[in-house]
């Protein structure tokens, strides 16, 4: 794209309000139909500022020797001391059942229905990387690979190169591979062997499969759009030859040799927190999906964090300027998928010792985007403990802990509803009818 290529990526927000899907109107309605909260927020100075802690994949199940859960295993004074002046319960990510991904997760989390708001990672990622998204840009995200001497993925991750090696092999896709005509290319790398690739087009669709195979052993998949897409049969031709023109590129490469593309998604931008809710809102986060997440629904990002340390000394800052922090933790959420359950326990009391330097006073949400628990290694559709801290609480517990949400006032709620209950407890919503 040459001298293009900046517009792609830049600091400032990209964020443009569109109108939400859900206007309140049914098909044949007479009349408007009130949205909840939206409809009901005081725009007016006044309300509490709110912060939410996302403790990723933080519920769990019991360990099979002790019984006890990670939460309930872990020493937690600071938690344990908010929980006994807060509002406690669960909420379900997405619906009972479902086990869910982590950026529907957070879109809950944010107040978005994730059964109506589908965002691909391939979006995610692309935004959490600052690449500046336009209505109808498809996204992909791709994996550096390692190819055999027969074209058969050997290492999906190419040995996970480090950010440095990682940034010149995506150089080196930049500047060898172009688009067909009609079609501007950008690549962009994310983080060791993770890219990302958006292509912008008129007439391009996202239903188009993934080439990655998720096992070694055999060659990288064609990419396939569903019969009489015509749009997804476009990006798939195109996707093709790039992907085609990539292998020759790196083929000289001594690992990694092959790219796998995967989570293709077309960008369409809901109506953002400043229009819905009225809050200024930052977001600080490590990982580019969270970042993507918390940039979609309009929010401020915080400069990328080098450590939770640094995470904290951000959240500070951002206290005198912002109406809504988001703060998000992973360790949780790794430990609980690599089976370690006691370094999931370790990963909560390292949050606990973080929670005081994050409370500024005001409303203070404490919750995970999902359960992960380490008996499982991997996410779960269990429900997740909620905390709720703020002057108008109803304590009912001591611990944050699942057994103690279970019995909290709160209930078991969808968590798109989280938002409303953060807004009521900050005094930012109006009574609604006489």
């Amino acid at each position: 794209m040459g001298p293009a290529r900046a517009r792609w990526a830049d600091g400032q927000s990209i964020f443009s309000e569109v109108q939400d899907a859900d206007d309140g109107r049914g098909a044949g309605s007479v009349g408007r139909v009130t949205r909840f909260p939206d409809d009901l927020v005081e725009r007016m100075p006044g309300g509490e500022a709110i912060t939410m802690i996302v403790v990723d994949g933080v519920g769990g199940l019991p360990h099979p020797t002790t019984g006890l859960t990670e939460l309930e295993s872990a020493t937690t004074p600071n938690l344990d001391a908010m929980a006994a002046e807060s509002s406690l319960g669960m909420h379900v990510p997405v619906a009972p059942g479902v086990t869910p991904g982590s950026g529907p997760a957070h879109l809950a989390l944010f107040g978005y229905d994730p059964a109506r708001h589908l965002v691909g990672r391939g979006v995610l990622a692309a935004l959490g990387v600052g690449i500046r998204l336009r209505e109808g840009d498809v996204a992909a995200r791709l994996n550096l690979a390692t190819l055999d001497g027969r074209g058969r993925v050997t290492d999906r991750r190419a040995g996970r190169p480090g950010n440095p090696e990682g940034r010149r092999l995506v150089r080196r896709l930049q500047d060898g591979v172009t688009a067909p005509p009609g079609v501007d290319l950008h690549f962009q790398h994310v983080m060791e062997h993770r890219a990302v690739m958006v292509l912008r087009g008129d007439g391009l669709g996202a239903e188009v499969s993934d080439t990655d195979p998720q096992r070694t052993g055999i060659p990288p998949r064609p990419p396939r759009a569903p019969e009489g897409d015509t749009a997804s049969a476009r990006t798939t031709r195109t996707a093709d030859q790039i992907l085609s023109r990539a292998a020759e590129v790196l083929a000289t490469e001594p690992v990694a040799n092959g790219l796998l593309a995967r989570g293709f998604a077309e960008y369409r931008a809901p109506a953002g927190f400043s229009r819905r809710y009225g809050l200024k809102a930052v977001a600080v986060a490590r990982y580019p999906m969270y970042r993507g997440v918390a940039r979609l629904v309009g929010m401020e990002l915080a400069a990328t964090p080098a450590s939770d340390d640094e995470a904290v000394e951000l959240m500070q800052g951002a206290a005198g300027h912002a109406d809504f922090r988001f703060f998000h933790y992973k360790a949780t959420d790794s430990r609980g998928e690599d089976g370690d359950f006691e370094g999931k326990v370790a990963a909560i009391e390292a949050l606990d010792r973080l929670l005081p330097a994050l409370d500024d006073g005001g409303v203070v949400i404490v919750t995970g985007d999902h359960s992960t628990p380490a008996t499982m290694a991997g996410h779960s559709w269990h429900a997740v403990p909620l905390l709720i801290r703020s002057r108008y609480p109803r304590p009912t517990g001591r611990r944050l802990t699942e057994n103690a949400c279970r019995r909290g006032d709160v209930g078991t709620i969808a968590a798109r509803h989280i938002m409303s209950l953060a807004l009521a407890h900050a005094g930012r919503l109006a009574k609604f009818g006489s």
